[in-house]
């Protein structure tokens, strides 16, 4: 498995960590099926998977599970994750830190993940790629060598707001993993104590800016309705599944443009 830069396992930065699952027979028989399902797919290029969700929804432990079991079944897998491509510090907190805005329109540069990822690895594309280009944490650019992806290799990219209208169109499957604020506020609660100080700065940050801004991804974009499978994923043991029953052009996706 390629891994992008600042992958430990688990999310850039280290303190920035979702919690292990435990491997359920549930939790197993979905991965599974996801698995099942993206291998399946045929291109004539790399599969553009995102696993797209809300903040500490589960997308990054789902994401490296169904990494593995694609490399288990003999496909070459790209691990990348939203994390490598934030905009500047000035350009995410341009319209204040607590914006909830400000985190729904200015956080990542997606110009940047079609252009080093998404493109190169579509139709037409020459392959070559680029996991990060922006170290959020130094605030500072990376300059990450371009490697060269297999024709039938399967990238696994996770992160928030990956069905925002920039970058949409360029995924061959797309996951949404969803669970309520409740829960992903006290995941997040332990989960970014190492970012933010305490449990309380946590929850206060999530308050203001954080789930403000996702619920106008979801109400803007509708990315549970767009998805290919929403992952029900309150409890990680027991993740239920729910495929999308809508042909692409009505869930307003389609060829990579």
């Amino acid at each position: 498995i390629t891994r992008a830069f600042g992958y430990s396992g688990r999310a850039m930065g280290g303190d920035r960590k979702e919690p292990v699952v435990d491997s359920s027979a549930e939790r197993v028989r979905a991965v599974r099926e996801l698995r099942d399902a993206i291998v399946a797919l045929e291109r004539s290029h790399p599969t553009r998977v995102a696993v797209d969700g809300v903040g500490a929804a589960g997308k990054t432990v789902l994401a490296d599970e169904l990494a593995d079991a694609i490399a288990g079944a003999g496909r070459s897998v790209i691990r990348v994750g939203i994390d490598g491509f934030h905009n500047p510090r000035d350009v995410r907190h341009a319209r204040g830190p607590e914006s909830p805005r400000g985190y729904y329109l200015d956080s990542f540069d997606y110009g940047a993940v079609a252009r080093c990822v998404l493109d190169p690895l579509g139709p037409g594309g020459d392959r070559r790629y680029r996991t990060a280009v922006y170290d959020f944490r130094a605030d500072e650019p990376v300059d990450g060598d371009l490697r060269l992806a297999g024709p039938d290799a399967i990238l696994i990219f996770d992160g928030i707001f990956l069905q925002r209208s920039e970058i949409r169109d360029r995924w061959d499957f797309t996951i949404f993993v969803d669970a309520g604020f409740d829960v992903t506020v006290a995941r997040a609660a332990v989960r970014d104590v190492g970012l933010f100080g305490s449990p309380q700065a946590v929850k206060a940050r999530y308050e203001a800016r954080y789930v403000p801004g996702e619920r106008l991804y979801l109400k803007l974009d509708r990315p549970r309705e767009r998805a290919d499978v929403v992952v029900q994923n309150d409890d990680p043991a027991n993740p239920v599944l729910e495929w999308s029953e809508e042909p692409d052009d009505e869930r307003g996706r389609g060829r990579c443009g």
